[in-house]
């Protein structure tokens, strides 16, 4: 079968430049909101799947297992759990049992209220999370309003280096607190969290009981803490893995990523449909031509393989355009959501997911448009009004 030049389909694309133009513009619409979607669902899925330790079990209130914030737990029951468990994680004589105050409040940032979720801790958490580090400056000290931030929640902030919100002084309802230091957690939840000492957050929130305690398992088993939590009703607790928490907390959240994924959808949808209202267009006038080049000796075969190609070529510069975009623009973004923050990421997988979809948006837009020049008899074609 005698092919077109390739040539032929690339000058034909400069034939309306407006048409050029409103195909590249759809294509790259259509591959962006794609791109965003899948690097969304990636993005928070991400974040929680790297939150949660195996070894970690959080002891919550009876009835608050579904949220930590609205979980309330006695004063007590830290020193209860590290005195009747036997097998607890211990480094230098400290065992690691974390009694933990989880809660959101607006913080006062040159004269504007952002709502961060706040953590109050002691030294023991940096036991028991032991995947969070400070990188920079010092662990917050009780009684002197210190509090350090997560590398999201220093973007929350207004600081686009983390670095930059060392020492500077924010308001927690009227209490003046310093930042004195940036935390990070290998990309989790808590680096989008303001950890602060747990006495202090008492103090400025007014909260006399707890949100949860959290242990750190070494040679005791979960079932340990579940038979505890069972046997001491008095406290009200229960027990769940911390990897099974934040695996909740995804279910949870699935409607909303099918939600922001059917949105992303529909819109590309509507950008679908007039791109190829506008390749239809284009090719719809080029009947005559194409009986033309079928008198020539051309078979329908090879005329619609080069006006596939025609139209890859143009959806091409679309998805070109959007994966400039998604990666100087939208790669890093962060997305606030109510347990944290999590960043649009712009993987090697998403790339390939944007590439893909221009592709396969050309080769379908074609289609259509395609049968429609080359179904007529040459004769017909050949009496065809341009």
């Amino acid at each position: 079968m005698k092919l077109l030049p390739f040539e032929y389909a690339t000058r034909n694309l400069g034939r309306s430049p407006v048409r050029l133009f409103l195909t590249v513009f759809g294509s790259a619409l259509v591959v962006l909101l794609i791109m965003v979607a899948g690097s969304f669902m990636v993005g928070m899925q991400a974040a929680l799947d790297v939150s949660g330790s195996q070894k970690n079990i959080m002891l919550l209130g009876a009835g608050s297992v579904e949220s930590v914030e609205r979980s309330e737990v006695g004063m007590d029951t830290a020193g209860i759990v590290a005195g009747s468990i036997n097998g607890l994680r211990t480094r230098a004589g400290i065992e690691g049992v974390s009694p933990e105050i989880h809660i959101q409040m607006p913080l006062k940032v040159d004269d504007e209220d952002r709502l961060v979720l706040i953590r109050g801790v002691k030294s023991e958490a940096f036991l028991v999370h032991d995947q969070v580090a400070i990188t920079s400056g010092h662990a917050p000290r009780s009684g002197r309003n210190e509090m350090v931030v997560g590398k999201l929640a220093a973007r929350t902030l207004g600081f686009n280096d983390a670095k930059d919100a060392i020492d500077t002084t924010i308001m927690l309802d009227d209490d003046a607190y310093t930042i004195s230091g940036i935390l990070e957690a290998d990309g989790g939840i808590v680096e989008s969290e303001i950890w602060t000492s747990l006495t202090d957050l008492q103090i400025t929130s007014q909260r006399d009981t707890l949100s949860c305690v959290i242990v750190a398992l070494d040679s005791a088993k979960p079932s340990d803490l579940e038979m505890f939590a069972a046997s001491r009703i008095d406290l009200e607790l229960v027990a769940i893995s911390e990897d099974e928490y934040f695996s909740a907390l995804s279910k949870f959240y699935k409607p909303i990523e099918m939600m922001v994924v059917m949105t992303c959808i529909m819109i590309a949808i509507g950008g679908m449909l007039g791109g190829f209202n506008s390749t239809y267009a284009a090719f719809a006038s080029r009947v005559r031509e194409v009986g033309t080049l079928q008198t020539l000796g051309y078979q329908r075969g090879a005329i619609a393989l080069s006006l596939v190609q025609e139209s890859i070529l143009s959806s091409s510069v679309g998805a070109i355009i959007a994966c400039g975009i998604a990666i100087f623009s939208l790669d890093g973004f962060s997305i606030r959501f109510s347990m944290g923050t999590f960043t649009l990421s712009m993987t090697a997988g998403i790339i390939a997911l944007g590439i893909g979809s221009g592709l396969l948006l050309g080769v379908i837009g074609a289609i259509a448009p395609a049968l429609r020049c080359l179904r007529l008899p040459i004769p017909e074609a050949l009496r065809a009004s341009e």
